[in-house]
């Protein structure tokens, strides 16, 4: 007989609901154009390992509001026993890397830093040699939070009330009356 963790059985709710916290924080940063769910969270798999999140930034994006959010979602997710990524992309649909989740960020600190080019880009872990997304992944995440929401089929149905959880352009007038009028 098998025993299931009670623990897995509210993973994926609390994971769905800690990625959107992190998404509504991430479209209020300066140079956020995309914020999109790539992984095992968009399938219908019960006991998801991680959260994964694809961010498109400006190239001229200052990093350092999305390190402090990302390291806000890591440790949540950490306190469960589980993970999350923030990868990011340019505007062309490249993937640049991760996030830093490290609170001081710049060359030498971390030993253990294998980002290409630590401290070129403040906060941008380019550990390209070791995690690269596809280009069509990039391009076509599975789920598109912001700015227009976009579902690849079967949408699994937890995931159905993030969809309401974002404005979509057409509903907002300038960034400025979206954040007063959404983000309160």
């Amino acid at each position: 007989m098998e025993v299931a963790d009670p623990r897995l059985k509210k993973l994926r709710p609390s994971l769905i609901q800690l990625a959107g916290a992190f998404a509504q924080e991430a479209v209020r940063v300066a140079g956020v154009t995309r914020v999109a769910l790539v992984g095992s969270i968009t399938t219908t798999k019960p006991d998801p390992k991680d959260v994964d999140l694809l961010v498109t930034v400006e190239d001229t994006a200052d990093l350092a509001p999305l390190a402090v959010i990302g390291r806000r979602l890591k440790g949540k997710t950490g306190s469960l026993g589980s993970g999350a990524d923030i990868f990011l992309a340019n505007p062309r649909g490249k993937y640049i890397g991760r996030v830093c989740e490290w609170k001081d960020c710049r060359p030498g600190v971390r030993i253990r830093c294998d980002a290409l080019h630590c401290g070129r880009r403040h906060y941008l872990h380019d550990d390209l040699r070791a995690i690269c997304l596809s280009s069509e992944l990039v391009r076509s995440p599975p789920v598109i939070l912001w700015p227009e929401p976009r579902w690849t089929e079967p949408v699994p149905p937890d995931l159905l009330p993030l969809r309401e959880s974002f404005p979509t352009p057409s509903s907002r007038r300038n960034p400025g009356e979206v954040e007063k009028a959404v983000f309160r």
